[in-house]
C-alpha cells in the first residue's frame, strides 16, 4: 500500500471524538477523548461503571462531557455582566436557551499523559456573546480509591470574566438502584428548566434522597443544593444496586456546590456544578474571575465510600 493511501486510510479511520487517551492503574482503566476532554469510559475489575458510547460512536445526551464557562443553561441566551448585555447563540432551540457551555466539541491539546493520568488543554478565546479569554486545563488520574478530576481556570483577558464550571458524568443504572444525595434543597424549575425562584427544602418531598431509596418516579431533571459534606470537606452522592451490582459515589470538594441529576434509561447523571442553573443572570455560585486570577476544583469517582 503507498504512503498516500496509508495516510488517506488513516484519516478515514479517526474516531468521532479524536485521540483516546488510556489510563490504566491495577483493576482500573478509563479512557478520556481529545473532543470535550470528555470522560468516555472507566471500568473497574473488568466493569463498565458508566453508561458510555463506543469509540466509533459521537456519543450523545453529554454523556461524560465538560461544562464550560457555565453549565446547564442561560436563559434566553442572554445576560448583563458589569453593566453590558451579552448574546451568546442559543443550542438548545426548544427551550431557547444556551446549553453546557462552549467547549463540548473543542479540540482539547494534551499537556501530560502517563499511564495513569492525562492532563488536557483548551485556550478559550473571545467568541460572540462570551468575550473573555480563559486557559482551561482537565487532569483525569487513577488513584487507589478511584477517579480523580481536577479542573483549572485562569482568566488570561483585560478584564474579569463570569465563570461556572461542570461535569457530566453518567453512572450506570444496575437492577432497581437506589440513590443517597446529602442534599437539603433544590432549584424548582419551570417547564423550561430554567429557575422560577429561590431554591426549595427537600425535606418531606418526593426530592429528598437524603437517605438511600430507588430512583424511579418521578423522572429526575433536578439541581440539588446546600449539600452536606463530611469532615474532609467532600460531599458525596451514591447510586447503589443489589449487593452483586455495587456502588458508584460521586464526590465533589467545596469549591462545586451543587449536583444536578437527571435520569435516563441506562444510567443516572451526577453531575457536579459550582453554581445553578442561569447563574449567569441568578448570580445564584457564579464566580467572577479578575484578570489573572485562577479557580480550581476537584470532584471523583470511587466504588468505595471514602476518597484515598
Amino acid at each position: 500500500m503507498s504512503a498516500v493511501r496509508q495516510r488517506e486510510r488513516s484519516r478515514a479511520a479517526l474516531p468521532p471524538t479524536g485521540s483516546q487517551y488510556l489510563l490504566e492503574r491495577e483493576d482500573q482503566r478509563a479512557v478520556v477523548t481529545e473532543v470535550g476532554a470528555t470522560l468516555r469510559s472507566w471500568r473497574v475489575d473488568d466493569r463498565e461503571q458508566l453508561d458510555t458510547f463506543e469509540v466509533d460512536e459521537l456519543g450523545d445526551g453529554f454523556r461524560g462531557k465538560v461544562l464550560l464557562p457555565w453549565p446547564n443553561r442561560i436563559r434566553d441566551a442572554r445576560y448583563v455582566f458589569a453593566g453590558a448585555e451579552h448574546r451568546t447563540a442559543i443550542s438548545e432551540p426548544q427551550r431557547g436557551s444556551a446549553l453546557h457551555g462552549l467547549v463540548l466539541w473543542a479540540n482539547w491539546q494534551p499537556l501530560r499523559h502517563s499511564s495513569d493520568d492525562v492532563a488536557l488543554g483548551y485556550m478559550l478565546y473571545p467568541q460572540p456573546g462570551y468575550p473573555f479569554t480563559l486557559e482551561l486545563e482537565v487532569e483525569y488520574r487513577l488513584t487507589a480509591g478511584g477517579l480523580e478530576v481536577t479542573l483549572r481556570a485562569t482568566n488570561r483577558g483585560a478584564t474579569a470574566a463570569p465563570f461556572g464550571a461542570g461535569f457530566h458524568p453518567y453512572v450506570t443504572l444496575r437492577g432497581d438502584a437506589r440513590l443517597e444525595l446529602p442534599a437539603r434543597t433544590r432549584v424548582p424549575v419551570d417547564e423550561r428548566l430554567l429557575p422560577t425562584g429561590a431554591p426549595v427544602p427537600v425535606e418531606r418531598t418526593e426530592f429528598d434522597f437524603r437517605r438511600a431509596r430507588p430512583v424511579g418516579s418521578p423522572a429526575l431533571d433536578t439541581c440539588f443544593g446546600d449539600l452536606e459534606r463530611g469532615a474532609d470537606g467532600l460531599a458525596r452522592a451514591t447510586l447503589a444496586a443489589g449487593a452483586d451490582e455495587g456502588a458508584v459515589t460521586v464526590w465533589m470538594d467545596e469549591h462545586f456546590r451543587f449536583l444536578h441529576v437527571y435520569t435516563g434509561d441506562a444510567g443516572v447523571a451526577l453531575e457536579p456544578m459550582t453554581c445553578a442553573p442561569d447563574a449567569f443572570n441568578s448570580g445564584d455560585g457564579l464566580l467572577t474571575l479578575a484578570p489573572g486570577a485562577s479557580f480550581a476544583g476537584r470532584w471523583g469517582l470511587n466504588t468505595q465510600r471514602e476518597v484515598q
